[in-house]
C-alpha cells in the first residue's frame, strides 16, 4: 500500500482566531447527529405518508429532507474547518442525537407534529450553538448555525400549519 494510503484523519491546530474550538466542534457534532437523524426520520414519513394531503406533505418532506442533507456536508466541513473531527461510526452519529423515532407509524397529522417537534428541537439547539460560537469569537460558526435554524423554525411553521385543525 502506497503512503498517500495511509493517512489517517486528525485533530489539527486551527489558528484563525477563533478561542476554544472543542465546544464548538462538539456543539456542531449534536447538530450534525441531529441532522442526520431528522433527514432519515423525514425520508422516512416521506416514503409512507397517506391520505388526502399525500401529494403536499409528500413534496415538502422531499424538499426538507434534500435540504437537510447537503446541511450536513456543511456542518461536517465546518467541524472540520475547526481542526476536529466528525464522528466516525454511524452508532456515534444516533446516539449523539436527541430526535427520537415514534413506536408506531404514524398518521400524516401525527407525521407533521412529530417533525414540527423536531425542527423546533434542532432550532433551540443551533440557537444554543450561536451564543456559544460567537462568545468564542467564531462568527463563520454562528451564520451556519443562523442559517440552519432559520430553515428549521420555516419548517415547523409550514408542518404546524399543515397540520392545524
Amino acid at each position: 500500500m502506497t503512503a498517500a494510503l495511509n493517512v489517517k484523519p486528525q485533530i489539527a491546530p486551527v489558528e484563525t482566531g477563533v478561542r476554544d474550538t472543542t465546544p464548538i466542534a462538539e456543539g456542531l457534532s449534536d447538530v450534525l447527529a441531529d441532522t442526520y437523524r431528522l433527514t432519515l426520520k423525514t425520508h422516512i414519513y416521506h416514503w409512507n405518508v397517506e391520505g388526502p394531503l399525500f401529494f403536499s406533505l409528500h413534496n415538502l418532506t422531499e424538499t426538507q429532507y434534500q435540504d437537510m442533507f447537503a446541511a450536513a456536508d456543511e456542518l461536517a466541513e465546518r467541524i472540520r474547518a475547526l481542526g476536529h473531527l466528525t464522528s466516525g461510526k454511524i452508532s456515534g452519529v444516533l446516539s449523539d442525537s436527541a430526535i427520537d423515532d415514534l413506536g408506531q407509524m404514524p398518521s400524516a397529522g401525527e407525521m407533521c407534529k412529530d417533525l414540527e417537534r423536531d425542527h423546533m428541537r434542532l432550532a433551540h439547539r443551533l440557537h444554543a450553538l450561536i451564543e456559544l460560537a460567537e462568545a468564542r469569537k467564531d462568527m463563520v460558526t454562528g451564520d451556519l448555525a443562523t442559517e440552519r435554524a432559520a430553515f428549521h423554525e420555516k419548517a415547523a411553521w409550514m408542518l404546524r400549519a399543515m397540520s392545524a385543525s
